[in-house]
């Protein structure tokens, strides 16, 4: 039978290539964002055929939890979720002395309090059905290691303090979840990233490279491949890890 992955947050830079793969791969695919207009022009971008047979488009908010609960209960057969959400509020982003308690609070809890529900309502999902379920979460290598703060020297964007602070705490939520549910067919494992290409400048991406063992900053088509071996069988028995893919920036 040919399996259905969910793909949360699939209009974004990740999840739009994710989709992409998991359908030449003759996955079912159920994408699923907070828009539905910009998730069609987002999957139109990366070359996806809105018109696949294979793929259903569905326009969902992953920070309410009465939506999460209902689209589990409206489908019966999930296989996998690839969790590629990132919400945050409008000042997300700022220098860590002047991030606001309010603003670092509000972050977290829109992103890792979304994940968390999303994760909760897998184990449910999993408990109450029984049939296999594989679940890749998107951490970071700053969820691992501390940040090179020198190559963010001289341009207009930094590494914030709450992107730390959730994908550390994404990457053990993943290891608690699996040791609660404690059952092989229930799999979550973390992806962590290192810097992904999305039209950075020169000076920076440069001064990336220079951290890692060549390439440096990843297409995120370089992503996919570990996210299929993460939800096939042949990795049935990989449970609560964390792979990073980051050319060698955190060696």
């Amino acid at each position: 039978m040919t399996k259905t992955i969910v793909v949360a947050g699939a209009a974004g830079l990740l999840g739009k290539h994710i989709v992409k793969t998991l359908l030449a791969a003759q996955y079912q695919v159920l994408a699923c964002d907070l828009s539905l207009e910009l998730l069609q022009q987002r999957l139109s971008s990366a070359g996806v055929e809105l018109s696949h047979p294979a793929l259903r488009m569905l326009q969902l908010d992953l920070t309410n939890t009465n939506e999460v609960t209902a689209f589990f209960a409206q489908h019966q057969h999930i296989d996998g979720v690839v969790n590629c959400i990132y919400p945050r509020n409008k000042k997300y982003g700022t220098d860590f002395l002047a991030v606001t308690l309010d603003d670092f609070n509000d972050n977290v809890a829109l992103n890792l309090g979304s994940s968390f529900f999303l994760l909760q309502s897998c184990a449910k999902y999993f408990l109450e059905h029984q049939r296999p379920l594989a679940v890749v979460n998107f951490a970071s290598i700053y969820g691992v290691v501390a940040p090179e703060f020198d190559i963010y020297q001289d341009v207009a964007f930094t590494m914030p303090v709450e992107y730390a602070a959730i994908k550390s705490a994404l990457i053990h939520l993943s290891k608690y979840v699996c040791k609660y549910v404690s059952h092989s067919d229930f799999r979550v494992n973390v992806i962590s990233p290192g810097g992904i290409l999305d039209q950075q400048p020169v000076e920076f991406t440069e001064k990336y490279r220079n951290k890692c063992l060549g390439t440096g900053m990843l297409p995120p088509e370089s992503m996919t491949g570990t996210v299929l071996f993460l939800l096939s069988d042949d990795a049935r028995y990989i449970n609560g890890q964390n792979v990073i893919v980051d050319d060698g920036f955190t060696l």
